[in-house]
Protein backbone atom coordinates (compact mmCIF):
# COMPACT_ATOMS: atom_id res chain seq x y z
CA UNK A 1 0.00 0.00 0.00
CA UNK A 2 2.79 2.49 0.64
CA UNK A 3 4.40 1.72 -2.30
CA UNK A 4 1.13 2.50 -3.67
CA UNK A 5 0.63 5.64 -2.68
CA UNK A 6 4.02 6.83 -2.91
CA UNK A 7 3.79 6.84 -6.99
CA UNK A 8 3.14 9.32 -9.35
CA UNK A 9 1.45 7.67 -12.02
CA UNK A 10 -0.80 5.82 -9.92
CA UNK A 11 -1.58 9.61 -8.45
CA UNK A 12 -2.02 10.72 -12.27
CA UNK A 13 -4.54 8.36 -12.94
CA UNK A 14 -6.64 8.99 -9.94
CA UNK A 15 -6.69 12.61 -10.88
CA UNK A 16 -7.76 11.73 -14.19
CA UNK A 17 -10.53 9.34 -12.83
CA UNK A 18 -11.95 12.38 -10.32
CA UNK A 19 -12.61 14.26 -13.91
CA UNK A 20 -14.46 11.55 -15.22
CA UNK A 21 -18.01 12.17 -16.26
CA UNK A 22 -19.47 8.83 -14.26
CA UNK A 23 -20.31 9.72 -10.68
CA UNK A 24 -19.62 6.28 -9.74
CA UNK A 25 -16.03 6.40 -11.07
CA UNK A 26 -15.33 9.61 -9.35
CA UNK A 27 -16.66 8.09 -6.08
CA UNK A 28 -14.34 5.49 -6.21
CA UNK A 29 -11.31 7.16 -7.45
CA UNK A 30 -11.99 9.64 -4.17
CA UNK A 31 -11.76 7.22 -1.83
CA UNK A 32 -8.26 5.96 -3.14
CA UNK A 33 -7.36 9.39 -3.50
CA UNK A 34 -7.84 10.17 -0.20
CA UNK A 35 -4.74 7.26 0.64
CA UNK A 36 -2.55 9.57 -1.02
CA UNK A 37 -3.58 12.52 0.65
CA UNK A 38 -4.09 11.21 4.76
CA UNK A 39 -0.47 9.68 3.36
CA UNK A 40 1.55 11.47 6.09
CA UNK A 41 5.29 10.43 4.82
CA UNK A 42 4.51 11.42 1.27
CA UNK A 43 7.41 11.69 -1.06
CA UNK A 44 8.51 14.66 -2.45
CA UNK A 45 7.06 13.86 -5.88
CA UNK A 46 3.44 13.60 -4.66
CA UNK A 47 3.43 16.66 -2.43
CA UNK A 48 4.87 18.64 -5.07
CA UNK A 49 1.98 17.00 -7.61
CA UNK A 50 -0.74 17.91 -5.03
CA UNK A 51 0.61 21.20 -4.48
CA UNK A 52 1.18 22.26 -8.38
CA UNK A 53 -2.99 20.88 -8.65
CA UNK A 54 -3.80 22.12 -5.82
CA UNK A 55 -6.59 25.12 -6.56
CA UNK A 56 -7.96 22.59 -9.22
CA UNK A 57 -7.93 19.83 -6.96
CA UNK A 58 -9.72 22.16 -4.09
CA UNK A 59 -12.20 23.63 -7.04
CA UNK A 60 -13.04 19.96 -7.98
CA UNK A 61 -13.69 19.28 -3.91
CA UNK A 62 -15.70 21.93 -3.34
CA UNK A 63 -18.41 20.96 -5.88
CA UNK A 64 -17.84 17.00 -5.18
CA UNK A 65 -21.40 15.91 -3.98
CA UNK A 66 -22.92 12.30 -3.86
CA UNK A 67 -26.71 11.83 -4.56
CA UNK A 68 -27.23 10.99 -1.14
CA UNK A 69 -26.59 12.23 2.46
CA UNK A 70 -23.56 10.74 3.68
CA UNK A 71 -22.09 11.76 6.58
CA UNK A 72 -18.40 9.84 6.40
CA UNK A 73 -18.10 10.63 2.70
CA UNK A 74 -18.25 14.92 3.97
CA UNK A 75 -15.90 14.24 7.03
CA UNK A 76 -13.10 12.25 4.52
CA UNK A 77 -13.84 15.01 1.45
CA UNK A 78 -13.32 17.67 4.37
CA UNK A 79 -9.75 16.01 5.78
CA UNK A 80 -8.33 15.33 2.23
CA UNK A 81 -8.97 19.45 1.58
CA UNK A 82 -7.47 20.42 4.97
CA UNK A 83 -4.71 18.20 4.21
CA UNK A 84 -4.20 19.21 0.51
CA UNK A 85 -4.75 22.96 1.71
CA UNK A 86 -1.64 22.48 4.28
CA UNK A 87 0.86 21.47 1.66
CA UNK A 88 4.31 22.95 1.41
CA UNK A 89 6.19 21.99 -1.70
CA UNK A 90 9.58 19.78 -1.09
CA UNK A 91 12.68 19.94 -2.71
Amino acid sequence: MTRYVSSRDNLRILMNLLRESSKSIQIEAFHVFKLFAANQNKPPDIVNILVANRSKLLRLFADFKIDKEDEQFEADKAQVVREIAALEPRE
